[in-house]
C-alpha cells in the first residue's frame, strides 16, 4: 500500500485521507446518537446504498452534501481553519465581517 502511495500525486493521497477522515467521523456521529447508517439514508431522502458509497472512504463527497449530514448529525463535521489576518473580523457582526474580507480580498 504503502508503495502505492507513494506513486500516487500528493494531493490524491491528501484527498483519500480528507475523505477517510470524514467518514470516520460520520460514523463517530452516527454511533454517538445511536443512528445507523439507515437512519442517515432516510433522514437525506437517500438510498442505504447511497450513503454506504459515500462512507466507504473513497467517495469524493461535496461540500452541499457534507452540509446535509452536518444539519441531520448536528455537528459540523469538519471545520475551517483561517489566517490570522480575518480572526480580528469575528467579533464584527456577520455583514460588517463579509464586506470588511471582500473589500480585503476585491481591493
Amino acid at each position: 500500500m504503502e508503495m502505492i502511495r507513494q506513486q500516487t500525486p500528493p494531493e490524491v493521497n491528501k484527498q483519500v485521507d480528507l475523505c477517510v477522515a470524514i467518514a470516520n467521523r460520520v460514523y463517530d456521529l452516527l454511533e454517538e446518537r445511536g443512528m445507523s447508517q439507515r437512519d442517515l439514508a432516510r433522514a437525506l431522502g437517500k438510498t442505504e446504498t447511497e450513503v454506504s458509497r459515500w462512507l466507504s472512504g473513497t467517495h469524493n463527497l461535496t461540500i452541499a452534501t457534507i452540509a446535509k449530514m452536518a444539519i441531520i448529525l448536528e455537528d459540523d463535521i469538519i471545520t475551517a481553519t483561517s489566517s490570522h489576518r480575518h480572526e480580528e473580523y469575528k467579533s464584527l457582526d456577520d455583514d460588517t465581517a463579509s464586506t470588511m474580507v471582500a473589500e480585503e480580498i476585491c481591493g
